[in-house]
């Protein structure tokens, strides 16, 4: 892509302008009673609450206009999905798709200075396990949904709520989602409240960026296994599982795989690189420019913030051998972790990897990895998503991006449904708590996510 910046503002000065709506009092209290009650479910793994969370958000949407039909719970296991249909007349074409997710990581309550599961709103923030990971996007959504249907709006298209079960584990009800239950959600693209998202400045407390998420890199854990046939540690010889495997996770520390780009991280690097003072700034908008100079990418890989964006990357994360003090190892086990870049096969990082390792060492697959491609920019997603920024938090610069982390995104794209992270949540980076103690959203910013959603559905299935 030559300019992003000046072909999305060739789209947006092509396209009529939206005013801001005005979110009823009414709704922001439904959207915030739904809020508490979501947190309120304990559900992290283990525990059954995600199917009593879809049923009650199921009762919701059926009490707030859907037709049965079109509310269905899918249980799966001890967890469950929830899909809803918002039907449209079928003019702007095919469906979009609503995403976020009904469980949360365990939270300890010992730990916490208040209930997690109990939303509390103290000094501009509410307090409560998912308030940002992700229970405010549903909230959000589903109040969106219900307050579009009250007011008799009618979408050019279907709109399609997505819940899954499990994001912050196996994923598998997204997956059986997508495979086995594929006509309740076949949508043209998703977006998806689990991706993305806005930047707070950190002094001033107002919109920075935007994060549009179109890509994931692929997790994958690779074993390093040195064998021998041991023996007295008194009668030590050349060849040592231990000394065999360091060898080779000496390799894989100084191996740097080639350099690897796509729109979404050249964009990144582009709005990123305006924003980033000195040498890491600079290097960026270069390599931006050019992604073949080496000099610019050698700065960037100085960063471990960014050098995932610019290449897969494997580091050993675990280590175990030997039995006993006093004999020589018979076996030593290195753990590497891999961020693959979307578009290489995790089978031929393995390869790589046992390359580097050598003959002595065997390198396996410890699980078979979620893989994804990137999603295609979209000028009418870019388009909505800065109208939408632009009404609900104007000022933030619209940035595209690729995450290093993988969520129910990863799932959609690989069965063939783009999918683009438009989380409405902005927050300082200092205040970025999900999966940790006392995990919190701004008051203001869960508000003015029901301006970003009503936006980005009117803009995209509404009437011109």
């Amino acid at each position: 892509m030559k300019n992003f910046s000046l072909l999305l503002a060739g789209l947006l000065a092509g396209a009529a302008s939206l005013a801001a709506p005005v979110i009823p009092e009414r709704s922001r209290a439904e959207a915030r009673e739904i809020f508490a009650t979501v947190i309120g479910y304990e559900t992290s793994i283990g525990n059954g609450q995600v199917p009593k969370m879809a049923e009650y958000l199921a009762e919701r949407f059926r009490k707030g206009g859907f037709a049965a039909a079109d509310v269905h719970l899918v249980p799966l296991g001890d967890t469950a999905s929830l899909v809803v249909r918002y039907h449209g007349d079928g003019s702007g074409g095919r469906p979009i798709a609503f995403m976020a997710h009904m469980d949360v990581v365990a939270a300890k309550r010992s730990d916490w200075k208040r209930d997690p599961f109990h939303l509390a709103e103290e000094g501009g923030y509410f307090f409560g396990r998912g308030t940002i990971d992700i229970k405010s996007e549903i909230a959000l959504l589903t109040e969106t949904f219900l307050r579009l249907k009250a007011e008799g709006f009618v979408p050019t298209r279907d709109l399609i709520i997505v819940f899954s079960g499990d994001e912050e584990t196996a994923q598998v009800t997204a997956d059986d989602l997508a495979v086995h239950h594929r006509e309740l959600l076949d949508a043209e693209f998703a977006l998806n409240g689990d991706g993305g998202g806005g930047v707070l400045n950190e002094q001033t407390g107002k919109p920075q960026q935007f994060y549009v998420q179109g890509a994931e890199k692929s997790s994958a854990t690779f074993s390093l296994t040195a064998r021998n046939p041991g023996g007295h540690s008194s009668m030590p010889r050349a060849d040592n599982a231990i000394y065999d495997l360091a060898a080779a996770l000496t390799a894989v520390q100084h191996y740097e795989f080639p350099i690897m780009t796509n729109e979404w991280t050249l964009g990144d690097f582009r709005a990123a690189g305006a924003l980033t003072p000195g040498a890491l700034g600079a290097a960026m908008l270069k390599f931006a420019a050019d992604p073949k100079d080496a000099a610019a990418a050698a700065e960037i890989a100085r960063s471990p913030s960014y050098v995932g964006k610019l290449r897969t990357t494997c580091v050993a994360t675990m280590l175990a051998g030997g039995h006993a003090e006093n004999a020589l190892p018979q076996s030593a086990v290195g753990t590497v972790n891999c961020r693959i870049f979307p578009g290489v096969a995790p089978a031929t990082v393995q390869q790589t990897l046992q390359s580097l390792a050598g003959a002595a060492v065997v390198v396996s697959m410890n699980y078979e990895p979620l893989v994804s491609d990137a999603s295609p920019l979209r000028k009418d997603v870019m388009a909505a998503v800065e109208k939408a920024v632009g009404a609900a938090n104007p000022g933030a610069v619209i940035v595209p991006t690729m995450a290093a982390y993988a969520t129910d995104g990863a799932v959609f794209r690989k069965h063939g449904i783009p999918t683009y992270g438009v989380g409405s949540v902005f927050a300082k980076n200092s205040e970025e708590f999900a999966h940790g103690l006392d995990e919190r959203i701004p008051v203001g910013s869960f508000y003015a996510g029901l301006v970003h959603w009503d936006v980005l559905i009117r803009t995209l299935a509404g009437r011109r």
